[in-house]
């Protein structure tokens, strides 16, 4: 599936929903659970099972990201599946420290 900025992801394995907000706009494997996201207003895939290792859980309001950097997905809507690209697991974006105001 194309992932560019703004494009809406729904899980087949759980109630996770998620909005990219920084992508390339290329064909790109996003997961969640072990399973391929689908668009929301798109078909669910039939008896999705989810992968071992892979239901670690997304939380709501945390960005997601690659090692690389390519792609940031914002959960929209928690659920138990752990997001991914491809077989590797993203991570949650680390927030910066603001500037002290003294």
């Amino acid at each position: 599936m194309e992932i560019r900025a703004g494009s809406r992801l729904k899980s087949g394995v759980c109630q996770t929903e998620v909005i990219a907000v920084k992508a390339p706009g290329t064909e790109m494997d996003i997961r969640c659970g072990g399973v391929p996201m689908v668009d929301p207003t798109g078909s669910m895939p039939d008896d999705p099972s989810p992968v071992d290792g892979a239901m670690n859980g997304t939380q709501m309001g945390k960005r997601y990201v690659d090692a690389d950097d390519t792609i940031e997905l914002l959960c929209t809507k928690p659920g138990e599946g752990s997001l991914g690209l491809g077989d590797t697991l993203l991570t949650i974006k680390e927030s910066k420290p603001l500037p002290a105001s003294d």
